[in-house]
């Protein structure tokens, strides 16, 4: 599958490698906030997850393993996106999966100051970069780098 997706993308410069560690890591990011909102702890009917009051209140209501799923998912679209912008890479694999780690860390900043979860949560801020950077690491590892 990544051969397949290396041979469409070519010898992917960074602009690409990045859009596309993002865009996969936001697909997981959503799939597993889907998951928990649908199945797992279902939202109300009829709910408008876009309205940040809305979404506050379903928060407010939920258990501290709906957070950990939330936090999954953050954490695996910064850890699956710089692995993937990584492998991607043409040079500089480390740099190119800590650029997703920022965008992602980001969005979950801007998430946090629109709706408030628990104090805990703060403990993800850290690993935005530190999961990217390990798997920039990674492949610079296996491609021969240090």
């Amino acid at each position: 599958m990544l051969n397949l997706l290396r041979r469409f993308v070519g010898n992917t410069p960074a602009v690409p490698a990045v859009l596309v560690g993002l865009g996969v890591g936001m697909a997981v990011n959503m799939a597993l906030i889907q998951l928990n909102s649908t199945v797992l702890y279902p939202a109300p009917e009829g709910m408008d997850m876009n309205d940040p009051e809305q979404l506050q209140a379903y928060m407010d209501t939920l258990p501290a393993a709906a957070f950990l799923v939330v936090m999954a998912a953050h954490l695996g679209q910064a850890l699956i996106g710089g692995w993937l912008a990584a492998c991607l890479a043409v040079k500089r694999p480390v740099l190119l999966a800590l650029i997703v780690g920022a965008f992602t860390m980001v969005g979950g900043i801007m998430m946090m100051t629109m709706v408030t979860g628990p104090a805990w949560m703060m403990v993800e801020l850290p690993l935005y970069l530190l999961l990217p950077y390990l798997a920039g690491r990674s492949v610079a590892r296996s491609r021969g780098g240090t």
